[in-house]
């Protein structure tokens, strides 16, 4: 492995800091092994912290035979030797030592703390593991700005969104509502390996954009959920709409007819004017505002009515078609049938047939046999037909009189 040798631990190596205790001393250079961490016994890890907070440094130790930890700023200075702080910086803390770890805090950093940090096992051969210390820098409130506060449909606006001094540089994205876009992004380093972002969105807007919440976010590893907002605001011609308020059918001769002209925009509609296209407004229409009041129809009004709202953007129209029908049209129409009525009533009806003719069939079958009425008395014991007839007409002279009948 290759070999360093150790500064010498003595005064004109720590400037105005100096150095405390025994270690004055400690002035004959050392020569040690730059070994890879990985197998060995001594272990440490990189530290990512903001500007302003607190790190912490952790040189550990397995199987540690006595040997000596000591831990080393980027300029190889001594910041503690064991559980010692030879270097007068106050933000250096010991937060724990043993013989298995040496775990120092450094408090409001900043970014002339950035570096490499030396963990030192005096073994033989010593052994050092390195800490890389990254200072992250947050950018500030992103400043957003666009190139006109208001718009027009159908034409483009741009917004920027700029992220001021972060390290490292951030990222920004745009969203329109629920939806992401992709704006053009720049990147300028400034001093001290800090950067300002910038980014710029192209927009053609439409109506449906008015109102909408234009938001840029900001992505950093030492921020969250910073972003900048505003709304757009988006000038459109009128929408505009002709309703009937009477009559609500038919329009009849003799009749009165009104209608309402609705119409709205941004900013909202200034003029409304009604006419008839290809023709002129019957001469006692009276017209206000909105509003078209037109009395005792006939079918000379008949005609397409055109309801104009303008505003600063445009006009908008819409068209209304009169048609003037009979004083007595619609009425004495046929109702409407009810089709499944009908046919309920009539099932109904053909069930309740069907049910008697069964109950009647069933009442001949079980009556089905042979019947005799008393004229026919004592046929059955005649000798001949001859002395039946007699015998029967006899009987009807002989006994009393009675019918029977079936139905």
């Amino acid at each position: 492995p290759s070999s360093t040798i150790l500064p010498s631990l003595s005064p004109a190596n720590y400037g105005d800091e100096g150095l405390v205790g025994p270690f004055m001393r400690f002035t004959p250079p050392l020569v040690i092994c730059l070994c890879p961490v990985e197998g060995q016994n001594l272990g440490t890890d990189n530290v990512s912290v903001i500007e302003g907070e607190m790190a912490t440094i952790s040189c550990r130790v397995k199987n540690n035979d006595d040997s000596v930890i000591q831990l080393l700023n980027p300029n190889r200075q001594t910041i503690y030797f064991r559980d010692v702080r030879p270097l007068k910086d106050s933000r250096f803390q010991l937060v724990n030592f043993s013989d298995n770890e040496l775990r120092v805090s450094l408090s409001n950093v900043s970014l002339s703390d950035e570096g490499r940090y030396v963990c030192q096992l005096y073994t033989d051969p010593p052994q050092e593991a390195y800490a890389d210390i990254t200072v992250l820098v947050p950018p500030g409130i992103p400043i957003m700005d666009s190139r006109e506060d208001v718009v027009s449909e159908g034409n483009e606006t741009e917004l920027t969104c700029t992220a001021m001094v972060s390290k490292p540089a951030a990222s920004i994205r745009w969203m329109k509502g629920e939806q992401e876009l992709t704006g053009e992004m720049t990147v300028d380093e400034t001093y001290d390996r800090m950067f300002t972002v910038t980014s710029r969105l192209r927009l053609t807007v439409s109506k449906e954009d008015d109102g909408e919440p234009v938001s840029c976010i900001i992505d950093h590893p030492a921020v969250k959920d910073l972003r900048a907002q505003r709304y757009l605001e988006v000038l459109y011609q009128p929408e505009v709409k002709i309703v009937q308020a009477f009559p609500e059918g038919l329009t009849r001769e003799g009749e009165n007819l009104e209608l309402t002209c609705i119409a709205k925009g941004k900013p909202q509609p200034h003029q409304i004017s009604w006419l008839r296209v290809d023709d002129d407004v019957p001469s006692h229409t009276v017209i206000t505002g909105s509003d078209l009041f037109i009395e005792n129809l006939n079918k000379s009004y008949n005609g397409t009515y055109r309801c104009v709202a303008s505003n600063t953007v445009g006009d908008a129209y819409d068209d209304y078609i009169l048609f003037v029908h009979d004083s007595r049209a619609g009425e004495g129409a046929p109702q409407k049938i009810d089709h499944a009525v009908i046919g309920g009533v009539v099932a109904v009806v053909m069930f309740a047939i069907l049910c008697a003719l069964i109950v009647l069939g069933r009442y001949f079958a079980r009556h089905k046999g042979t019947y005799f009425t008393h004229e026919a008395k004592g046929a059955d014991d005649a000798a001949d037909a001859d002395t039946a007839i007699i015998n029967a007409e006899g009987g009807h002279n002989n006994t009393e009189e009675k019918k029977e009948y079936y139905i």
